[in-house]
């Protein structure tokens, strides 16, 4: 029987690949004010700007490809059932041959219908308005807004609370309710922490190890000490 191995991935193994984080940048997502291009009030504001702007980020994820960290937690699957849950809306796991990822954020080659969260389809070209689903309402991205429900929080939740391992990849574990996963962690889980600039983490009773390194280079020391363990 695999080890489980869960691992927690954020903005940090996609910035790799050269794709830009908000949190880069002053609160700046491509130039852009988040509040306008990830809010329900900035939807309703614009849409046009909304949907130009996801249209412009689907089209960038078409011009990069995974990195060495993406290819290493693929790799872990001959040796541990793993399982990523990733903020990122990319789908660099899944191109580099990851089977179980779990996007808390949802995805940029999806969207879904504006009246009906559940009708969701994939989507990888320009979304505009007019889009409509078979029931004439509006599509917008498929993506989970600031100030909206993290629908697959519950599983997430599940699939933490049944770890082994548990590895935190370039996340600053500031955004919640994602940084909030690691509580659920079973007490003898060893925990490994991957940033470049790690801070501390709070009230954790897990043993953790700390990798203070970009996501590429502790994914490939974290493959070393799993297996060494």
């Amino acid at each position: 029987m695999k080890k489980k191995l869960v691992v927690l991935t954020g903005a940090g193994i996609s910035a790799e690949s050269g794709i830009k984080t908000f949190r880069d940048s002053d609160g700046l997502w491509e130039g852009h004010d988040v509040m306008e291009v990830a809010t329900p009030e900035g939807w309703h504001k614009n849409q046009e700007l909304v949907l130009d702007f996801y249209n412009k980020r689907r089209q960038q994820l078409k011009e990069v490809n995974p990195n060495l960290g993406h290819i290493i937690l693929a790799e872990l699957e001959k040796d541990f059932d793993v399982h990523i849950i990733t903020q990122n809306v990319d789908d660099l796991h899944e191109r580099a041959g990851s089977t179980n990822v779990l996007h808390l954020h949802g995805e940029l080659l999806k969207v879904r219908s504006t009246q009906n969260k559940n009708l969701i389809l994939d989507w990888t070209e320009d979304l505009f308005t007019g889009d409509f689903d078979a029931n004439g309402n509006q599509l917008r991205p498929h993506i989970v807004w600031f100030g909206e429900e993290v629908p697959a929080l519950e599983e997430a939740i599940d699939i933490t609370e049944t770890a082994d391992y548990f590895a935190v990849i370039g996340t600053s574990l500031q955004v919640y309710p994602a940084a909030g996963l690691i509580s659920y962690t079973p007490s003898t889980t060893q925990v490994f922490y991957i940033d470049p600039k790690p801070i501390a983490i709070p009230n954790i009773r897990n043993k953790v190890e700390t990798i203070a390194k970009f996501a590429s280079e502790g994914v490939a020391d974290l493959r070393e000490k799993l297996k060494s363990i």
